[in-house]
């Protein structure tokens, strides 16, 4: 298969290193603006690079394509790789533009229109996601998700980094990013209230903290804190309630459930069969895992015509949610 990530940022990057690591005989290529990022690639993984994806097609034949640009940019990539028979993998989106017209486009050209929401292929997340719904009864849960912009990816500009926008905004990222698996874990949400303010003097023009209290239709409630403020990257869940009680701070030796008959705290083991993988670049609670197994559903979507964990249409509701969030509260 020959495949084309568009974007050669700290994401494409990630994209063409795995899919260097586990698929020996892809043919990739690489698009982006900037020279020095498409050198870097061509040092760094021995890809062919391109400034533009006409310029790619017009030599190679992909089959699929990565966008890993700024949320943004998507929209028109995507219909431009949909119009070029491509499947598509999108990283998270943020907005919907386009949405409509490229889910109709991917199914008239019968091809996959996939978008990442990484937390759904890690095994603490499936774990917790199959522990409550298969409790009975309701459970309150805490969640705080939170790391100092500056800190995200202190290799860039802040001004020149998507989630500085409004648009785009790193709040809105967090809950994009955590959201998908919260409303699949606790289900749909029935009532909300907002709390949101800015605290910091970073040069940004939204609210850097949101206290959001959901209930969902189930009967579950609890709180989900998301801020761009706190100098420790954190990621720390409380689940509790009748016949549950877990615990996670967001990494993979860091989940833990009580044992009710023994009265104990038991670690879980979720990746016993799995060897962790860990870039130093980021944060401690972000593991390579996870984009290496959606990845691998992107592929299974293609091939064997497998549902992808999360789609387009699904991600629109959840963008309309973070649209409330953003929109209600005081």
């Amino acid at each position: 298969m020959e495949i084309v990530v568009i974007g050669l940022g700290s994401m494409g990057k990630r994209r063409i290193r795995l899919l260097r690591e586990m698929y020996a005989d892809v043919r990739l290529y690489g698009v982006d603006a900037k020279e020095e990022r498409r050198a870097e690639c061509e040092k760094l993984f021995a890809v062919s690079t391109y400034k533009g994806l006409e310029d790619c097609v017009q030599i190679n034949m992909p089959e699929a394509a990565f966008v890993c640009t700024p949320p943004l940019s998507h929209a028109g990539i995507i219909r431009d790789c949909l119009s070029h028979g491509m499947n598509v993998f999108s990283e998270i989106n943020l907005v919907a533009n386009g949405y409509e017209e490229n889910i109709a486009l991917a199914e008239q050209r019968k091809r996959v229109l996939f978008l990442s929401s990484t937390p759904l292929y890690r095994e603490e997340i499936k774990h917790i996601s199959r522990r409550v719904r298969g409790i009975k009864g309701a459970v309150n849960y805490s969640f705080h998700v939170g790391q100092y912009l500056p800190d995200w990816h202190p290799w860039d500009v802040l001004q020149d980094f998507f989630v500085s926008k409004k648009e785009t905004n790193g709040c809105r990222e967090l809950f994009a990013i955590e959201l998908p698996w919260m409303l699949q874990t606790f289900g749909k949400v029935k009532r909300i209230e907002v709390m949101k303010h800015k605290v910091t003097s970073l040069p940004i023009q939204y609210d850097d903290s949101f206290f959001v209290l959901l209930e969902h239709e189930p009967g579950h409630r609890g709180v989900l804190m998301v801020d761009i403020t706190s100098r420790e990257p954190v990621r720390h869940l409380e689940i509790f309630g009748e016949n549950l009680f877990l615990l996670w701070d967001g990494t993979p030796d860091s989940l833990r459930e009580k044992d009710l008959e023994r009265q104990t705290m038991e670690i879980v083991h979720s990746y016993e069969n799995e060897q962790i993988q860990h870039e130093k670049a980021y944060s401690r609670n972000i593991v390579e895992n996870a984009y290496a197994a959606e990845i691998r559903n992107f592929f299974e979507a293609i091939k064997q015509q497998e549902e992808p964990l999360y789609s387009f249409q699904q991600d629109g509701e959840t963008l309309q949610l973070i649209d409330r969030i953003e929109g209600i509260g005081t």
